[in-house]
């Protein structure tokens, strides 16, 4: 088991961090929660977690680079986490904790997976915080000027995800000709075969869940064959508990 520790530097509107749901609105709100089915934008809804805004505001970009240029009108008495720092409409959240990691391990601070929010987009960065002995900020940057773009209580403002540094260098990516490698170009062939298939069927399928292929879901090959024994169809992370440490 790794550490992953939040120490908060406040005790005025600290921002709650919960493991990442995997329901979202929009997706529930689609026919028959069609959405649900596809399994690798479930996951990736689970996968890190979110810290949560203390407290409620909006925000209106006037078209402008200036910071002054980006309003931000609290909805009572407690200040936002928000301000404008960047300017060309960037809202810039200080995030109230000094997260540790193990070594060698940091911090990918990212929007909420598949969570859009009309006129405004989450900007990503990655932070060191194996050693860093200073907080970080989460940026948005607004796309739609002059309308006010709220943020309820416990909307999430950012997604952290443990990332270990260095990594994604050992990868040795290359491109290869699929004939060249014959068991898995004859799985391929039987995968399209099905799912040609089954698109053409479709319009004429009932909608109902027995109507969606659901091998790649279940961890298999069209012919039932599984290749993996940790196929993941739901990620279960650790709260942050509360230490008191002496």
């Amino acid at each position: 088991m790794r550490d992953l520790i939040a120490r908060p530097l406040t005790s005025e509107s600290v921002p709650r961090i919960i493991p990442a749901p995997v329901k979202r609105a929009w997706i529930n709100a689609t026919d028959q929660r069609f959405v649900r089915r596809c399994l690798p934008l479930t996951v990736a809804n689970q996968s890190g977690w979110w810290i949560l805004n203390p407290v409620p505001f909006q925000v209106t970009w006037m078209g402008r680079d200036r910071a002054e240029d980006l309003v931000i009108e609290a909805s009572g008495p407690a200040r936002p986490l928000a301000s404008s720092h960047f300017g060309y409409g960037i809202v810039t959240f200080s995030i109230p904790y000094l997260f540790r990691t193990p070594p060698g391990y940091g911090l990918l601070v990212r929007g909420p997976a598949n969570l859009p929010k009309d006129g405004i987009q989450p900007l990503e960065g990655i932070v060191e915080t194996d050693w860093i002995a200073a907080t970080f900020t989460m940026n948005w940057r607004v796309t739609r000027p002059f309308d006010p773009i709220p943020f309820a209580v416990d909307e999430p403002i950012c997604m952290i995800v443990p990332q270990r540094r260095g990594e994604l260098e050992e990868f040795d990516p290359r491109v290869a000709p699929l004939d060249g490698d014959a068991e898995l170009a004859s799985r391929y062939g039987s995968w399209l075969t099905s799912r040609n298939d089954f698109i053409r069927d479709l319009p004429h399928t009932a909608r109902g869940p027995a109507a969606w292929q659901k091998d790649y879901f279940q961890g298999c090959d069209v012919d039932g064959t599984r290749h993996v024994d940790d196929h993941c169809v739901r990620r279960t992370l650790r709260p942050f508990a509360q230490v008191d440490e002496e």
